[in-house]
């Protein structure tokens, strides 16, 4: 395992060649007391997960990393943290494969061609004190069978990025926005989340427990919940959902 060049200041690597979860070890180090920017990283995982509770396989060649953060604020502002990912998740994506255009799916996909590249899951303890930051980018390897379609960075760009590369970027990126979330707030996110997102009026369709709302993208609100109008007539407010790109709907005329 070749270690990354740097990280940034305050942040420590532990490096396993195969671990069941980096957010299980993250949130043990977490319960512990071990202080912010544990950087937690394996080649393997064999129980790897991604939001609720869904398996992400995890072949050796891909990112699967988790950072502890302790950010001292209210727990409803520590979901807003997701976005801070995905945008340096994003920006890591196009430093280290240049040219690649990558954009954003609500809550915290990271996307190539409309295409699944990276997730992340965001686990929090302690009556917020702390804040795992779970990330999985697909480097080399992607799953074929899931719902949402997914790439790697090989896959869609031809260009081939080493895990501990990929790394040494993520980290770094993700402690500018992180300190840029700590020192002004959610807004400045929002907005350049909202620059690379599906554009509003986009049509969405948002999987929910209990049912399915279909409709277009509105507006990311100040806290991070998905305004939809939807097809009912309805504003809806979301705050946790699996989202589709809805199909164009075709109108069919008769003669």
């Amino acid at each position: 395992m070749t270690l990354p060049a740097s990280l940034p200041p305050g942040y420590r690597l532990t490096a396993f060649d195969t671990i069941g979860s980096t957010n299980d070890e993250a949130k043990r180090l977490a319960a512990e007391g071990v202080a912010e920017g544990a950087v937690v990283w394996a080649t393997t995982q064999t129980k790897g997960r991604g939001r609720q509770d869904r398996s992400w396989r995890s072949p050796p060649g891909n990112l699967y990393c988790s950072i502890l953060l302790r950010p001292a604020k209210a727990a409803p502002a520590l979901a807003t943290l997701g976005f801070v990912a995905a945008l340096a998740a994003a920006e890591a994506i196009e430093a280290l494969a240049p040219a690649t255009q990558v954009t954003l799916k609500w809550p915290n996909d990271i996307l190539i061609q409309e295409c699944k590249v990276a997730g992340i899951l965001l686990e929090a303890g302690g009556n917020g004190a702390w804040l795992v930051i779970g990330c999985g980018i697909n480097l080399a390897h992607f799953p074929e069978d899931t719902p949402f379609p997914a790439t790697s960075v090989v896959a869609a760009r031809g260009v081939t990025v080493s895990a501990s590369d990929a790394l040494g970027v993520f980290c770094h990126r993700l402690d500018g926005w992180h300190r840029r979330w700590r020192d002004q707030g959610f807004e400045p996110i929002r907005q350049a989340w909202l620059a690379r997102a599906h554009p509003k009026g986009t049509r969405l369709s948002v999987h929910l427990p209990s049912a399915t709302v279909d409709g277009t993208f509105r507006e990311l609100d100040r806290d991070g919940t998905l305004l939809l109008d939807g097809e009912d007539g309805a504003l809806h407010r979301i705050a946790a959902g699996d989202v589709y790109f809805a199909l164009p709907t075709t109108k069919v005329s008769s003669t």
